[in-house]
């Protein structure tokens, strides 16, 4: 049986936790920043888990 191949688009992207969980970060903080409040820039800096229904197609992206 070969090895899987992690996308590395993916890998890019998301990391996992020593749990197994996977990591993501928030969107909408690249551009048109002035019409957003600071607080709410502020809280997209944060990382975030992944949803349980996403986290299940991310194992085949992300194997190991």
């Amino acid at each position: 049986m070969p090895k899987m191949k992690t996308n590395k688009g993916a890998a890019k992207r998301f990391s996992k936790t020593g749990t197994g969980k996977i990591k993501r970060n928030k969107a909408f903080t690249s551009h048109i920043l002035t019409s957003k409040t600071t607080k709410r820039k502020r809280n997209l800096r944060h990382s975030t888990i992944m949803s349980p229904g996403d986290t299940r197609r991310m194992r085949v992206l992300i194997p190991y």
